[in-house]
């Protein structure tokens, strides 16, 4: 009896490994996205601007940041994994804001985001070597946006691509908003060595410090 019980213990076992064999816990690693703009002829000065612009999101165990760098300047929003703040730098020509952010904020800032639900289609692609199949996402108003994931790679930290954390995977190619124009995230590379703890330190200076209640009011803090 005990040689059965062993025989299915270890059957277990070997089919729980094959279910995640090539799936890998994504906690430290630098993914680069590359940025399309999608727009009409509308505003192509601002498409114009904002071409050749690129993503970097730098993840270290529940933290993140994410860069978002272009010919107008750089954004980079950083989210503390312990305790859930968020801090968003803004530096376009000699302006620097430094807007702080509480988890109750940063859920009111996505909060279009929220109720999100995927349907998933049997259609894929490869990115950057890794196999990815499609996903439609829909939000509670009824807009729809298109995605390539793949289940190779599992974040541990999901808050970094609101719009995507309910995801079985990583986002590899995603269709997101960018004031009135669709822009379109594809990733370029994936690099799994050791992200840098500097990447997370705050400025102490040159910045002007905002809360979020008052970057939404056009108000700096005194």
């Amino acid at each position: 009896m005990k040689k059965i019980l062993s025989f299915v213990l270890l059957s277990v076992l070997l089919l729980c490994s094959g279910l995640s064999e090539g799936q890998r816990r994504l906690t430290e690693a630098t993914i680069s996205y590359d940025i399309v703009i999608n727009t009409s002829n509308k505003t192509p000065q601002a498409a114009d601007l904002l071409d050749g612009a690129t993503s970097v999101v730098y993840l270290k165990a529940g933290s993140s940041r994410s860069d978002m760098i272009s010919s107008l300047g750089t954004q980079a929003t950083i989210v503390d994994g312990k305790t859930g703040q968020v801090t968003v730098l803004k530096e376009y020509g000699d302006q620097k804001y430094m807007i702080t952010m509480t988890p109750e904020n940063w859920k009111e800032s996505n909060k279009k985001y929220e109720g999100i639900s995927f349907s998933y289609a049997e259609e894929y692609k490869t990115i950057a070597g890794y196999t990815c199949q499609k996903a439609t996402g829909k939000l509670t108003d009824g807009s729809t946006f298109n995605v390539y994931f793949t289940r190779d790679l599992v974040p541990v930290n999901k808050d970094f691509q609101y719009l995507n954390r309910n995801l079985p995977g990583l986002a590899m190619q995603y269709e997101a908003t960018l004031g009135n124009m669709l822009v379109t995230y594809t990733v370029s590379t994936i690099n799994f060595n050791p992200v840098p703890q500097s990447k997370f330190d705050l400025p102490r200076s040159g910045y002007r410090v905002m809360t979020y209640e008052e970057s939404k009011g056009g108000k700096p803090a005194n």
